[in-house]
């Protein structure tokens, strides 16, 4: 378990996501955010490490 600190306006916006029904909760919403951020990232990493593979292979060539 992790306790974060957010800004009034985050707290604000989750309450009305879950209001609307999008989210079962507030940990919920946050769950989902951080796993579409970690899936974002990952991306990047692989596409900088392919990137990087082929800068390396080019230059063998």
């Amino acid at each position: 378990m992790v306790t974060v600190k957010l800004p009034e306006v985050y707290v604000e916006v989750l309450d009305e996501l879950i209001k609307l029904g999008r989210y079962g909760s507030r940990s919920e919403a946050i769950r989902e955010a951080l796993r579409e951020f970690f899936r974002r990232e990952l991306k990047l990493r692989l596409n900088r490490r392919d990137l990087h593979e082929e800068v390396k292979r080019v230059k063998i060539a």
